[in-house]
């Protein structure tokens, strides 16, 4: 054998198996298609957000978590419903348990530090028993992705100082090797040789082969975002509509889902591959490094948002809440994209993108920068975007912000007469402290939240009020993320076959598993467990495949 364990793919969930593997003293070989700039994969480029349950965090700022209420939301958003859920569904229970418990402490003890103030993403908009968090749970990395990836990479890289890890960059797999039904190995392509940029587009040209023998192979090769034909080919049509003639990718084009198929090629049952999570809310880069490169914006919760044509969203699609109603809700209007309509005092406390490249605060560990948040103006990469992003329109008065949102798309779509009367109507509803709009309840709602009052919630305003001016029309674009399906695993990330059978010598982890048994989330994500996902089902399939050869 070449070594004790391959791990196919050097992201999150690979360098996780990896660094558990060489800790107890394994060989390990991981390859990956990319050059080593990319080191980390996708979650290099994340905002870095973690799901945990009755934290430090969340104690202090008087948020009562528990394990009870964090199960309930997960049962509530994942909706299993399948005889394949049964892994599943066990996975999440032990994901919750692992976001209650260990999960925080264990980070700790490696030098992962979080952000004083926790976010409320994805806060559903229904009952108590439905979709989405109860609480605010979103916690962000000191360091954004970076930061959460650093302990891993330098575990990863003191094995290859031991003689432990061999790092293989440019090996693009093409084959899972089995022998009298066990997996052996795997064979593939050698890339030619690149120094491009992380996710900058890199060659596949071939220049030689390659094959690789171990006791087991780990396939944590992420998902499908990268792979527009891919997405679309897995549309869930019956939930969401038609997909989208027109995406932007929120993930490099390596994140192609080859492995998924070269997996089952193998033997692997591939479960739940038309449950995805794909944002609403994506405008274009300006300053792209991948193609079709989309950030998402993530919104507080005071823009009025409408379809294409300026029908303001029916509940519960409001800002922040419930993703993938919102989603189902624009692709059956016809069209792939919406509008924000806000105001300036809007998008200088609630707009933040997502990405660490565009937090560059928090992703340096800046103090001092972070400081600058609360000053008055906008973060300077949303005055960025708002200044050079195709996706923006800034004008003083609607009827000039109606003729520039028509101009952008081409079409006349939105009638004046139509969005002032809706605007109209939601601002006579802030001058009370109460109200029927449920958009605006939430708003205040929010506001009882100390994070959300003091960096997230803008202070309620009419939106036709000149002082918070001017007006900001954004196009926002469906952006592709994340695969919620995918291979299917026991509780020990050990592969099963089409029958359920365990497939010796197999393992699979992060998204290219669901992010655990082949779908943890169900058919909804709460937010923060994808990148937790990754390292939980990592450190699962490197402590199992650790214990196996």
């Amino acid at each position: 054998m070449d070594c004790d364990v391959i791990v196919v793919g050097a992201g999150l969930a690979g360098l996780v198996a990896a660094a558990e593997l060489a800790d107890a003293g394994k060989s390990v070989i991981i390859v990956d298609q990319e050059n080593e700039n990319n080191i980390g994969g996708q979650a290099f480029w994340s905002f870095g957000g973690l799901f945990f349950v009755d934290s430090p965090e969340q104690r202090r700022l008087r948020i009562r978590d528990s394990h009870a209420l964090a199960w309930q939301d997960w049962q509530g958003s994942a909706g299993f419903d399948r005889e394949e859920d049964h892994w599943p569904r066990r996975w999440a229970e032990a994901y919750v348990d692992f976001a209650a418990g260990e999960k925080r402490p264990w980070l700790h003890q490696q030098g992962v530090r979080w952000f004083p103030v926790v976010g409320w993403a994805e806060r559903g908009g229904a009952l108590s028993d439905g979709h989405g968090n109860s609480v605010p749970r979103f916690h962000i990395t000191w360091g954004t992705g970076p930061g959460l990836l650093a302990p891993f990479e330098r575990r990863v890289r003191e094995g290859v100082a031991r003689g432990k890890v061999r790092l293989c960059f440019r090996h693009q797999v093409d084959d899972i090797v089995v022998t009298d039904g066990r997996v052996t190995g795997v064979s593939g392509s050698l890339l030619e040789e690149t120094d491009a940029p992380r996710a900058v587009q890199s060659s596949r040209e071939v220049t030689g082969t390659f094959s690789f023998a171990a006791g087991a192979v780990i396939v944590t090769s992420g998902g499908i975002g990268g792979n527009h034909d891919l997405v679309r080919k897995n549309w869930p049509r019956e939930r969401l509509g038609e997909p989208p003639s027109t995406m932007v990718s929120g993930v490099p084009h390596h994140v192609d889902g080859r492995m998924l198929q070269i997996s089952e090629d193998a033997g692997a049952a591939i479960i739940n591959s038309d449950r995805m999570w794909h944002y609403t809310e994506g405008v274009k880069n300006w300053d792209p490094i991948w193609p079709k490169h989309g950030i998402r914006v993530l919104p507080g919760p005071s823009s009025f948002w409408c379809d294409a044509k300026g029908n303001r969203m029916p509940i519960p699609c409001l800002p922040g809440f419930d993703t993938l109603s919102t989603l189902g809700h624009i692709m059956k209007t016809g069209y792939d994209y919406s509008w924000f309509v806000l105001t300036q005092s809007i998008i200088e406390k609630e707009f933040a993108l997502s990405g660490s490249e565009q937090n560059p605060d928090l992703t340096e560990k800046s103090i001092a920068k972070v400081l600058q948040r609360v000053r008055k103006g906008a973060p300077a990469p949303v005055e960025a975007f708002k200044e050079k992003g195709e996706d923006f329109v800034v004008r003083d008065t609607l009827d000039a912000l109606v003729d520039g949102m028509n101009a952008l798309t081409g079409e006349d779509l939105i009638n004046l007469d139509h969005l002032l009367a809706q605007i109209e109507g939601r601002d006579r509803e802030i001058e009370n402290p109460y109200s029927k709009d449920l958009q605006i309840v939430a708003m205040r709602g929010a506001r009882n939240f100390i994070g959300d009052k003091l960096i997230r919630t803008a202070k309620p305003h009419r939106l036709l009020d000149p002082k918070h001016g001017p007006l900001i029309a954004v196009r926002l674009n469906i952006l592709t993320r994340k695969t919620l399906g995918g291979i299917h695993t026991d509780l020990s990330a050990r592969v099963l076959d089409r029958t359920g059978n365990v497939i010796e010598g197999l393992y699979a982890a992060g998204e290219a598993a669901g992010f655990g048994g082949g779908g943890m989330h169900g058919y909804n994500a709460l937010e923060g467990t994808f990148l937790g996902g990754c390292i939980f089902s990592g450190r699962t399939a490197g402590r199992a495949a650790s214990g196996a050869v």
